[in-house]
């Protein structure tokens, strides 16, 4: 029972609006207290923001750069609020770390000209983790308001030859856009997408990790994007334009005179004999 409500819950959670999966999902768990932990480690929340006070640059929240209560900043590498025993990356990854934040802030720029970007990389047995993230929230303007939150889990597992490795991506992006204008009313559109994939890739001075990984990156959002704008803004498209006309109504009042006229004017003509 509790597998099926859990299915339930995940499903419910897909198709309801990202910019209240907060609420969602506070909702559920007083619904049903038993899957509040699945619930919290299945369900992709939006992305939030802090601001490192020492390097004084935003970095975006995560349970990939939490210890308890604290957050470890991308940039400073510190606990706020500071703990004695936080868990930090290895000195060979940090160095790492902080090449693909470097790298993964321009990627942003140059995409969503905005926005916040954080690396995390932590250690495994054989290889690392980490997960890129991406935010970038609408300014508001032209009464359109709207958020990309993209969250992508990485996992590497180095070759024992060190020339190569397998790479795991896990891609989650949460997308919503508001508008609001007089002739239109209200609108909400949104959804996320969940997408997966593994490659080996060689390992050397002309394609680091940095590049192997950087390169999946832009090539599953670049396809969620298109995916995104085929299903969501496509398909919206073609449902509006099905239920309004863009003939305004007074052309189409014409429109229909003229059709009668000509009706009126074919049913006088005399048979042909």
């Amino acid at each position: 029972m509790t597998e099926q409500q859990l299915d339930c819950a995940l499903d419910l959670m897909r198709r309801l609006p990202p910019q209240q999966i907060e609420k969602n999902l506070s909702d559920l768990i007083d619904l049903v207290p038993s899957l509040c932990e699945d619930l919290l480690s299945s369900v992709d929340q939006p992305l939030k923001i802090a601001r490192d006070k020492t390097i004084g640059k935003d970095y975006l929240l995560c349970d990939y750069n939490r210890d308890g209560d604290s957050y470890r900043s991308p940039w400073s590498n510190t606990y706020d609020p500071p703990v004695d025993d936080g868990t930090m990356p290895s000195e060979r990854l940090r160095r790492l770390e902080v090449e693909a934040n470097g790298a993964f802030d321009q990627y942003r720029e140059m995409y969503f000209e905005g926005g916040v970007s954080s690396v995390y990389l932590w250690d495994l047995d054989h290889g690392f983790a980490g997960v890129i993230l991406i935010k970038k929230a609408g300014d508001g303007s032209k009464r359109i308001k709207g958020c990309w939150d993209s969250i992508h889990v990485i996992e590497v597992q180095e070759k024992s030859s060190g020339k190569s490795a397998h790479y795991k991506l896990t891609s989650t992006v949460m997308l919503w856009l508001q508008t609001s204008r007089e002739g239109s009313g209200t609108m909400n559109l949104g959804g996320s997408l969940t997408r997966q994939v593994e490659q080996d890739a060689s390992v050397n001075d002309a394609t680091p990790h940095i590049v192997n990984i950087g390169r999946m990156v832009e090539e599953m959002e670049n396809k969620i994007r298109n995916t995104l704008n085929e299903i969501y803004f496509g398909k919206t498209r073609d449902i509006v334009n099905g239920l309004r006309s863009m003939t305004p109504m007074e052309n189409q009042i014409k429109q229909e005179a003229l059709r009668n006229d000509l009706v009126a004017a074919l049913s006088r003509r005399p048979q042909a004999q």
